[in-house]
């Protein structure tokens, strides 16, 4: 299977004039033959707008896979239903849950998606929500949840169910989307907020392959500890990974890592950064 994978919302942009960047996430995955699919859909403030300007038509956008439940990847949600009508929509059961980032300071912000599932249903989406591995269309796989097993992923602590700061958020909805491809697995990250490592082990003893040719998204790496960023890259040393596209919650420090560890491999994922495989 050939696929064309095409980013339209990050925080920053590429060379491509009157394209916008806004804090979040959005991927378009076009086929060689079938509907295009969507992987999240940013804030909602420049989705249609990036689209239009790199003629890519959304209309034709058959389903729509949303990687867990925060503002910077579900905003778009319901101006996509607005403007193209029904669509179904996989996730995990868990992305309406409330969502908070709690600083040390007691401030806490609400971080989870903005639409109630009864405002999208209305205007038009249909929600296959599962915690299970599974191939949502050919050659396409939802990681579901993944586990937690690696001892130095330990994930972001400023994350909470309640904005009082109580209950801590792992984040279980956490999925990252896999295509196959021909020169080998491509992975699509939201945040990965379960651990890239552990996503990657997740996904290799799914599929019982570990020919990954490419990754692209958050890495979360932004918000971990020196001792995850270093196990970390001697994974991904060790996998002989081709394309490594960082996305908005690497961080700046990690991305200068991975580009010094990676200098052929790494590319900052950028509005309109396209991998063609």
């Amino acid at each position: 299977m050939k696929w064309r994978v095409t980013i339209l919302c990050e925080n920053s942009v590429g060379p491509l004039s009157g394209t916008l960047g806004e804090h979040g996430f959005s991927a378009l995955i076009e086929p060689e033959t079938g509907s295009p699919l969507l992987f999240d859909t940013g804030q909602g403030a420049t989705l249609l707008h990036n689209a239009a300007r790199m003629n890519r038509d959304l209309a034709l956008v058959g389903e729509l896979v949303i990687s867990h439940g925060h503002y910077d990847h579900t905003g778009g949600l319901l101006p996509f239903l607005s403007a193209y009508g029904p669509r179904k929509i996989h996730g995990h059961p868990l992305m309406f849950t409330p969502r908070f980032r709690v600083r040390d300071t007691g401030e806490s912000t609400p971080i989870g998606i903005t639409a109630t599932r009864g405002e999208l249903e209305a205007v038009g989406a249909s929600f296959d929500l599962s915690a299970d591995f599974r191939e949502i269309a050919p050659a396409v796989y939802l990681t579901g949840e993944v586990p937690r097993s690696s001892g130095f992923e330990t994930g972001d602590r400023g994350l909470y169910r309640d904005g009082a700061g109580q209950l801590p958020d792992s984040t279980p909805d956490d999925q990252s989307l896999v295509l196959e491809s021909s020169k080998g697995l491509i992975l699509l990250l939201g945040c990965c907020h379960a651990g890239l490592v552990n996503t990657i082990e997740h996904i290799t003893t799914q599929l019982g392959r570990r020919d990954i040719y490419g990754i692209i998204g958050g890495t979360h790496l932004g918000f971990c500890d020196q001792r995850q960023l270093d196990s970390t890259i001697v994974t991904l040393r060790t996998m002989g990974i081709r394309k490594i596209v960082a996305g908005h919650c690497t961080g700046f420090t990690a991305a200068a890592r991975l580009l010094r560890e990676f200098p052929k491999e790494f590319h900052y994922a950028q509005v309109g950064y396209t991998l063609e495989v």
